[in-house]
């Protein structure tokens, strides 16, 4: 909870058939200058590294197999990646749990209602155009307001 306030928006976020074990919940809180983004996921498999790429998708529902529906980044500027709106920083995992508060003002809440959160099955290198080259799409969490 960020200073005692209820957050704005929230995302819950679910595996695909693949990963059914990932769950967690993605909120977030706007204040004036900044948004709060609070991730907390379980359930994450082993990779190479323990990190996850971490973004806000333009797309609006998690359906189907590999969340095909969820678009590209979140990039309203077209910005080249790593700095998309939706570009967030990447969840580090540690027995599977991942906790991540960052803030931000790439967004504000309602320019985000209705995208989609996801969990990339690697790290994000920070270069690959246009998404980083983070591999599939292992979760996914729908953005509404709360």
């Amino acid at each position: 909870m960020y200073c005692n306030h209820k957050p704005s928006a929230k995302a819950v976020v679910k595996g695909g058939e693949k990963r059914p074990e990932i769950h967690g919940e993605v909120l977030f809180y706007q204040k004036k200058c900044a948004v709060l983004v609070s991730a907390r996921i379980s359930g994450l498999p082993e990779n190479d590294s323990g990190f996850y790429a971490f973004h806000i998708h333009g797309g609006e529902t998690c359906k189907g197999e590999g969340f095909p529906e969820t678009g590209g980044h979140f990039n309203p500027d077209g910005s080249p990646h790593p700095r998309h709106a939706g570009d967030l920083p990447p969840l580090l995992s540690f027995s599977g749990n991942a906790y991540l508060d960052v803030k931000t003002n790439r967004f504000r809440v309602r320019d985000i209602i209705g995208k989609t959160v996801i969990i990339h099955g690697g790290a994000d290198d920070f270069r690959t155009q246009p998404s980083g080259g983070a591999g599939e799409k292992i979760a996914c969490g729908e953005i509404k307001r709360v």
